[in-house]
């Protein structure tokens, strides 16, 4: 059975219709550049306001996935 491990990284993804938008925003960037992503945990919600209106909404992720050594 080989070994895993898994690196954690934080991101913040923003849109502008909604939290659920936002989460899916930074895993959907992220998966570009990073191989074999497994987990993402939102750790918190909030939005931009301008001129007393919510512009945007931002999701902080916290994203794993699969650590590879050069010899993988």
């Amino acid at each position: 059975m080989s070994e895993s491990v898994y690196k954690f990284i934080e991101l913040v993804g923003t849109s502008p219709t909604s939290w659920e938008e936002a989460v899916k925003n930074a895993v959907e960037t992220a998966s570009k550049s990073l191989r074999d992503t497994r987990v993402a945990e939102v750790k918190d919600l909030d939005v931009k306001i301008e001129g007393g209106k919510v512009a945007s909404f931002r999701a902080v992720v916290k994203l794993s996935f699969k650590y590879q050594t050069g010899d993988a």
